[in-house]
């Protein structure tokens, strides 16, 4: 066991203080923007994915991003559930918990974190979108689910008065 945790305290690989995971039309220009210039007012160094090109796929640069940061902060809000992108990146984000050790803290913004939880509400009505459009991706949308239930049991921020 102290071998582990020497080994995720020693990760060479680490970029980054803090990766943050969100939906930009959500929160990027309110939320995300006041987040990470108080993070970089500290001295605290972010990634933020607002250079990179969206596509079908993430990119390897944003896994070795995940990868290489010491904690990651998920912003659950009312759309992000309806992201393939943001949820790859979440499964991603949760992968790095458990291999690395990586700290994840999940923001509830304007979501209760039981319908992150339970994928109910509005936050629920927009992973319905996705789950139209990949219907016959069973497996996929299970680790979805199963990815957003696990960072909504985790310790965080219920950021409902933001």
């Amino acid at each position: 066991m102290a071998s582990s945790s020497s080994s995720i305290n020693m990760n060479p690989q680490i970029k980054y203080d803090v990766f943050l995971s969100f939906r930009g039309k959500d929160v990027r220009h309110n939320f995300i923007s006041h987040l990470n210039a108080a993070l970089c007012r500290k001295k605290i160094v972010t990634f933020i994915d607002d250079k990179l090109n969206r596509g079908n796929e993430i990119s390897p640069s944003l896994l070795s991003a995940i990868e290489g940061s010491k904690i990651s902060i998920v912003i659950f809000s009312k759309w992000y559930a309806s992201s393939r992108w943001c949820l790859n990146e979440l499964v991603k984000i949760l992968e790095s918990k458990n291999k690395y050790g990586q700290i994840v803290v999940p923001v509830f913004y304007l979501v209760d974190p039981s319908d992150v939880r339970n994928q109910t509400g509005t936050f629920g009505d927009s992973f319905s979108k996705l789950e139209e459009r990949f219907k016959e991706k069973i497996d996929m949308l299970q680790t979805w689910r199963i990815a957003m239930r696990e960072a909504a049991n985790l310790s965080g921020f219920d950021s409902h008065g933001i």
